[in-house]
C-alpha cells in the first residue's frame, strides 16, 4: 500500500520519531512524537494503537529503523513513512 493510501485511512496513527526539539520546530497534524530512542520501551502502547501505523523524522533513517524493530516485535501494519515533510505532503493530498 503506498502513503497515500494510507493516510486516507482515517484511522492512521502518525508517529513522529525525531527528538523533542525537533518535533516542536514542526510537524505533521496530528501526529505523536515518541523519539526512537523510547520506542523499544514502548512496545504495549504501539500495540493498541489504531492500525495502520505511519512513522517518520527527518530524513527516514530513523522512522526506518523504528519500522524494522517494531515488526521484528511483531507489531503488524507499521510503515515508514519517511520525512515528516513528505507525509505532510501526503497528507494534503488527500
Amino acid at each position: 500500500m503506498d502513503l497515500f493510501e494510507l493516510l486516507k485511512n482515517g484511522t492512521t496513527q502518525i508517529i513522529d520519531v525525531r527528538t523533542e526539539s525537533e518535533f516542536q520546530s514542526g510537524h505533521v497534524k496530528n501526529s505523536k512524537n515518541i523519539p526512537v530512542d523510547k520506542v523499544p520501551n514502548l512496545l504495549d502502547e504501539f500495540k493498541s494503537m489504531p492500525k495502520p501505523i505511519v512513522l517518520c523524522c527527518a530524513s527516514g533513517a530513523r522512522s526506518g529503523m523504528a519500522a524494522e524493530f517494531l515488526s521484528r516485535a511483531g507489531i503488524e501494519e507499521v510503515y515508514n513513512g519517511g520525512s515528516w515533510k513528505n507525509v505532510e505532503l501526503q497528507q494534503l493530498d488527500k
